[in-house]
């Protein structure tokens, strides 16, 4: 091959990488149909091409109609959009540490595979034969219960009661405060919508539930984690990010948090929130293991009194994920505002599962489901936690509630590795960089410890543990 070929490959190579370029650009909808591309010598710098490189890639997308030239005014988009595709935003995952993937895995598998990776109780620890009767009950009752829509607020004895619930964790709320709504995520889905412009920047913790990183990649959010410590965020980088970074949201679990099992102190929530208010940052603690809890832990929403926070909350976690019912508790103004998206949105709410809630509430087979609920899982979270210990992992820490644990690998061992070898034992794990933003998670496993009595378990972590440590001192 002679020289002016070689560098024709090269130059060739260099337009496909600038095509390339844009197109991903417009798949990932941040160049939409008829949006302006950067002028040719700003995409140049950007890509660290010459000119003449991005003139002649522009030309040819030009030529495949995928944008077209206004003489004096640049180059626009004009291809349609591409169908969403929430696994190409972002950065490239393996299948097994993807957020969607792990979810999917859990949602889709049958029930002879086990699932210590999965983020919900098992069927047999909900109270099904309450449930049951309050199906009973309902269907004997008024016929709207079963076939009306629901109020854009939602059912009015319900948000009453869930207001005398918010006092117990020191949150005042009026009921006209509370919305409710079909799940949390549906809570956190239309405070996206309403607070959120695509590009805005918001800050989740690092590591955290991996849904709000797939749910603000949705919404077109910039993710910045803030590295999170056994009493909550690093403080002193919480502040440094919001000067560099500006962001409009952070969101938390600061009672239970999901991964870790942490509880916020309360010298880190006054600290935190002082923060937020210098900056103008609003705040989404999602309190969906509320009930988790036998003594309430700091609350945000309690210290702030609902100025800035906003308080999401459910029951899928503690009665029933078939059972969709979740609320929001924030600012009179903006609670009229999310009402109207999600009229727009879902249009009416889920009637009959408020009043299935309300009766499993107001009879006391809730809370007597609940007591009984902390001590099972107490005694559960010990058990496992020897049991993994004995297997070689480090708990991050003890948590005092809850589900979760947080445990670290033998040093040198990638969960995600452990994880694809488990999936082929029909065991469903959730590698920690699922849930890290920054990718820095990746010896440490998340464990359900409902889940994770299933005698499978242990014996395919350890076989997968060894195979991954002998292939470490191979390589």
């Amino acid at each position: 091959m002679g020289v002016s070929s070689a560098a024709e490959k090269v130059a060739s190579t260099r337009i496909g990488q600038v095509m390339a370029a844009v197109k991903a650009r417009i798949a990932a909808r941040s160049l939409t149909p008829g949006a302006k591309l950067p002028s040719v010598r700003a995409f140049a710098r950007s890509q660290q091409v010459s000119v003449s490189t991005v003139v002649e890639a522009y030309e040819r997308l030009a030529a495949e109609g995928v944008i077209r030239s206004r003489p004096g005014a640049g180059f626009f988009v004009s291809a349609p959009l591409a169908p969403l595709s929430l696994a190409e935003i972002g950065p490239r995952l393996d299948r097994e540490i993807d957020p969607l993937w792990v979810s999917r895995q859990s949602l889709e598998s049958g029930e002879t595979i086990a699932k210590p990776g999965c983020g919900w109780l098992p069927p047999s620890w909900m109270p099904q034969a309450a449930l049951a009767k309050a199906l009973r009950a309902a269907a004997r009752g008024p016929e709207a219960v079963l076939s009306d829509y629901g109020t854009p607020l939602g059912l009015a004895g319900l948000r009453q009661l869930l207001a005398r619930r918010l006092a117990d964790t020191g949150v005042t709320a009026a009921p006209n405060q509370i919305m409710l709504t079909e799940s949390g995520t549906q809570a956190i889905d239309l405070v996206c919508r309403f607070l959120l412009e695509p590009g805005d920047t918001v800050l989740v913790d690092d590591p955290c539930y991996f849904n709000f990183i797939a749910l603000l990649r949705a919404h077109r959010a910039r993710i910045v984690g803030v590295p999170y410590t056994p009493e909550g965020p690093d403080i002193a980088r919480f502040g440094e990010m919001l000067a560099e970074h500006r962001p409009r949201l952070y969101i938390t679990n600061s009672a239970l948090h999901n991964p870790t099992g942490a509880t916020l102190s309360p010298v880190v929530a006054h600290r935190l929130l002082k923060l937020a208010d210098a900056a103008g940052l609003t705040i989404v603690e999602d309190d969906i293991f509320a009930d988790f809890e036998e003594t309430p832990s700091p609350r945000l929403a309690a210290f702030d009194g609902l100025d800035r926070v906003i308080a999401i909350g459910s029951f899928s976690k503690t009665l029933s994920a078939s059972v969709r019912c979740g609320f929001i508790a924030a600012r009179p103004d903006w609670i009229e505002a999310l009402a109207d998206l999600k009229i727009a949105t879902s249009f009416g709410g889920g009637r009959l599962s408020s009043e299935l809630v309300l009766s499993l509430l107001t009879d006391g087979s809730y809370r007597k489901h609940v007591e009984a609920l902390r001590v099972r899982l107490a005694a559960a979270r010990e058990r496992v936690g020897r049991q993994l210990e004995a297997a070689g992992l480090e708990p991050w820490i003890t948590p005092k509630a809850g589900m979760f644990l947080w445990c670290r690998l033998p040093e040198g061992l990638d969960a995600a590795a452990i994880a694809r070898t488990c999936l082929e034992d029909g065991v469903i794990l959730a590698p920690g960089n699922a849930f890290s933003v920054s990718q820095t998670a990746g010896e440490y496993l998340r464990f359900n410890v409902a889940q994770s009595d299933d005698p499978r378990i242990l014996p395919s972590l350890a076989a997968a543990m060894e195979r991954a440590a002998c292939q470490s001192s191979e390589d």
